[in-house]
């Protein structure tokens, strides 16, 4: 997942989105839950900010939506809350701690103001959960994606109905 994350997300990459990152935010929510979504999203925004130069807007932007699509499915057992928790944690939550990061790390708020990140946010995971749907509705129905599944949610969720 963090490969995939880390070659896909610079090559289908909109100046200041990354839909792909919302894309494997929403998949790995629902195959790994939210601890390990989360995991990998951070792992994959270090990585994009030290190998490809990246600002710390991958970090806001990963961690929320990976952790909160992460915690909605786990409470509500659809990808449609797996797509739900990323445009909140990354469209909303991502984007407004987005602003006070990007003024402490250039050292000016000249140019910046609270919501000037939100609306690529909000396209990148509206369009990467979207995309995320799209996909999931045939990996659910694949025989390794329910083994996977059941592998990494364990016991704790009541695999015949998350399976």
């Amino acid at each position: 997942m963090i490969a995939l994350d880390v070659v896909l997300s610079p090559l289908l990459r909109i100046e200041g989105m990354a839909p792909m990152s919302s894309v494997m935010n929403v998949i790995a929510a629902v195959l790994m839950g939210p601890v390990y979504a989360t995991l990998m999203a951070l792992v994959c925004a270090i990585i994009r900010m030290t190998m490809l130069g990246i600002p710390p807007l991958a970090l806001t932007g990963a961690f929320f939506g990976a952790l909160l699509a992460g915690l909605l499915y786990k409470l509500g057992g659809k990808v449609g809350y797996a797509m739900l928790g990323e445009f909140i944690g990354t469209g909303i939550i991502g984007s407004l701690i987005s602003f006070p990061v990007m003024v402490w790390f250039t050292g000016s708020n000249i140019g910046l103001w609270w919501f000037v990140y939100t609306p690529k946010f909000m396209g990148a995971s509206i369009g990467g959960g979207i995309v995320a749907y799209l996909i999931l509705v045939r990996l659910q129905q694949t025989s390794i994606f329910k083994r996977l599944k059941i592998v990494m949610w364990g016991g704790l969720l009541g695999n015949k109905k998350r399976a």
